[in-house]
């Protein structure tokens, strides 16, 4: 049998590097909680990050253009819609663009605020500006309050 070890870190709820150690089950099921609602919620923070993008660009935010940009389908982009609108977070007229309500607008707001700081703290850390930009897409809708504000903090030292 392999020898046990042990620090005071690890006696403390860390790990040591190739250890196995399961969290309290409780505490592994929120951190699986929080990774489904992050799913569920990436997608229509995503549609209405883009849709205010193209709106503050000076463009219309058409159903064409957002299926363009996202690389999906027009008929993905109508069903996402929908449900948007059904959330109360897009309006929409027959053959014209979309448009944020205020519940959109900050969402929207909040996603691009946690995209740009993920996407500054990659950068500090020598991640070239085209991958940081393709990683924060993803971190940015995983990424926990304590973790975005450790990223603030580090950024506020330079870097």
């Amino acid at each position: 049998m392999a020898e046990s070890r042990k620090s005071p870190e690890w006696e403390e709820g860390g790990a040591a590097p190739g250890d196995t150690v399961l969290p309290d089950a409780e505490l592994h099921a929120e951190g699986f909680r929080r990774t489904r609602e992050a799913q569920r919620s990436a997608l229509a923070e995503d549609y209405v990050e883009l849709i205010a993008d193209l709106i503050e660009s000076g463009q219309e935010a058409r159903q064409v253009d957002i299926a363009a940009r996202l690389g999906v389908a027009q008929p993905t982009v109508a069903r996402m819609l929908d449900r948007l609108a059904a959330e109360g977070l897009v309006t929409r007229k027959p053959y014209r663009a979309v448009f944020l309500t205020e519940a959109g607008r900050r969402i929207a707001e909040e996603s691009r605020e946690r995209h740009q700081t993920v996407e500054a703290f990659l950068r500090s850390l020598g991640v070239s500006a085209d991958t940081a930009r393709i990683d924060a897409e993803g971190i940015e809708h995983h990424v926990s309050a304590e973790t975005l504000d450790a990223f603030r903090r580090a950024l506020a030292r330079g870097g």
